[in-house]
């Protein structure tokens, strides 16, 4: 899969299908992978982009310093590299935060925006918790009890009633084999933290979707709305039986969304 040198980084990606582009780009801790659930349905109507954000995944080195207007240059000099002028962005969670600044700082580059589970900024509440999950990291707290602590906050009560399907997840995050390192994890949680774009939305040019899951207890469609109200040309959606892992739960029903929105039929 291809790599690109940008700055201080080497920059892993993957590509699939034809047609407009439009890069996704992942949460806090996730990497291009986390998008498999909806990437082959999208990749049947568009050249998807798949980035693994700085200090994720295969994007090297994984320490490298970070904010969210850096990884938000890191996508625009990406497009920049495969002679991409304009591109549509789906971000999810600290993706979308990225997302926010990329449709802020490069208005023309920017065609249509997707924004799941996510914020201006993050609340109070979020932030101790995201500080609390990176201080356990560095404490040495077993992986195990770590990430059955995370799901907590990132699926459904549905998700919890089957153990087999729980007892795969963890397995499959404590398998991974591009995994974050603990500092990597640290630098993403401050960089989700130190980012506030509320004053900034009003410059958004580009029509935007706003996607959360009812059950969402990080970024509630309450908070969602509050939070992104401001942006001019903006529509909000409520995915049931979904929480904040909202494309990995209902991939269906949030795939048909978003591509209604970005063929112009929603």
């Amino acid at each position: 899969m291809p790599t690109v040198i940008l700055n201080d980084i080497e920059l892993y990606f993957e590509m699939q299908g034809q047609g407009e582009p439009l890069m996704l780009i992942a949460g806090l801790g996730s990497d291009s992978q986390s998008w498999l659930p909806i990437l082959p349905e999208l990749a049947r109507h568009f050249l998807v982009i798949a980035p693994d954000n700085r200090g994720c995944g295969r994007t090297k080195p994984m320490n490298a310093k970070l904010s969210i207007p850096q990884i938000a240059d890191d996508c625009k000099q990406l497009a920049d590299h495969l002679g991409i002028a304009s591109f549509n962005v789906l971000g999810h969670s600290m993706g979308g935060m990225i997302s926010l600044y990329l449709a802020i700082r490069y208005p023309k580059v920017v065609d249509k925006l997707v924004l799941a589970g996510t914020a201006a900024k993050i609340s109070k509440r979020n932030e101790f918790l995201l500080s609390n999950l990176a201080e356990s990291l560095s404490a040495g707290i077993d992986l195990n009890i770590w990430f059955k602590n995370l799901f907590l906050w990132l699926f459904t009560d549905v998700f919890f009633e089957n153990e087999q399907q729980l007892k795969e997840a963890v397995l499959y995050a404590l398998d991974y084999p591009f995994p974050q390192t603990t500092t990597a994890f640290k630098n993403q949680v401050e960089a989700t933290i130190d980012f506030d774009c509320s004053n900034k939305l009003k410059s958004i040019s580009a029509n935007t979707m706003v996607i959360n899951g009812r059950e969402d207890l990080l970024f509630s469609p309450e908070i969602s709305r509050r939070s992104l109200h401001k942006i001019p040309n903006s529509k909000f959606v409520v995915i049931d039986d979904a929480a904040h892992s909202i494309h990995m739960e209902q991939p269906k029903v949030f795939t048909e969304i978003v591509l209604n929105f970005l063929q112009k039929k929603y």
